[in-house]
């Protein structure tokens, strides 16, 4: 086969991928990108209103309630979701039976995000809930998690944890079993102990699989959303009024379609300036095993 047609060949299988992000991903975030200059309730005609979307979006009390409620939950999931599941990754790459526990701590993730928001609902519930019921048992009055507007947040914040915790251990234990045994007979043989282990083989080694844990947790937790519509609808008094259920009540609550795509724009902006941060940070700490960067 001469490389002519070596070269339609290779188009040809990569053209269903390339199709799919253009009509997909590609064209709709063009066509958002428009839509957020422009006033239009989904029916009428648009009608071109320049920055003044953007604009409307920063004075909205709303949206900053969101954007504020978005960052707190991200603060609180993002370094206790990839420590935790790191420290999970560290236990099960030991013990026998890994894949009884792959399956066990997997299971939450391939469950519907509505089934998991209404089961706890009912164990976060401040009457009935059994978790208030497990505490009362030793002696302690539980409080009411999704109605306490201090404590809604970290409430939701512990679900996601939760829920995410099997799909990010499976990926840190993937990468805890790429590592090549001998680094460990080495450092063995020259009397390291565990935590020097850690920190001088393991950590370093498992450096690249944090940076894609790390960014898909930061995404994803910018993209919160199920949890707060199922579980509290935004409230109490919009303590958990995040950024993306800002976008769906601006579009289909009031019909504004326009300041919703300028909302989506600014969550876009956001998430594209924290990953290019992270990429560009990550040559400071994130090590290969063939040495590069």
């Amino acid at each position: 086969m001469n490389d002519s047609k070596r070269k339609w060949w290779g188009y040809f299988f990569i053209a269903p991928q390339l199709i799919g992000m253009l009509a997909f991903s590609i064209l709709p975030l063009g066509f958002a990108f428009g839509l957020s200059f422009m006033q239009w309730d989904g029916f009428g005609e648009r009608k071109f209103v320049g920055f003044a979307n953007y604009i409307g979006q920063f004075r909205d009390d709303n949206f900053i309630t969101a954007l504020v409620n978005t960052a707190y939950y991200s603060i609180l999931v993002i370094p206790l979701g990839i420590t935790l599941a790191m420290l999970v990754a560290l236990a099960l790459n030991k013990v026998k039976g890994k894949t009884f526990y792959r399956v066990f701590f997997f299971m939450p993730v391939v469950t519907s995000s509505v089934s998991i928001g209404v089961i706890w609902m009912w164990l976060l519930n401040g009457d009935i809930g059994l978790i208030n019921q497990l505490l009362a048992m030793v002696g302690i009055d539980g409080p009411n998690w999704l109605t306490d507007r201090n404590l809604v947040l970290p409430s939701i914040a512990g679900l996601s944890i939760w829920w995410g915790l099997g799909t990010n251990m499976v990926i840190f234990l993937a990468g805890l079993q790429g590592i090549s045994r001998s680094y460990y007979e080495a450092a063995d043989i020259d009397g390291a102990s565990p935590m020097q282990k850690f920190l001088h083989i393991t950590f370093p080694l498992l450096s690249p699989t944090t940076f894609f844990v790390a960014i898909m947790t930061v995404i994803g937790s910018f993209q919160v959303f199920d949890q707060a519509y199922v579980m509290t609808q935004g409230g109490p008094g919009k303590a958990s009024y995040t950024l993306v259920y800002h976008i769906y009540e601006t579009a289909f609550g009031r019909s504004a379609f326009g300041p919703s795509t300028a909302s989506a724009m600014v969550l876009f902006v956001i998430i594209l300036i924290f990953t290019l941060i992270q990429f560009s940070v990550s040559r400071r700490w994130v090590h290969y095993e063939d040495g590069g960067r």
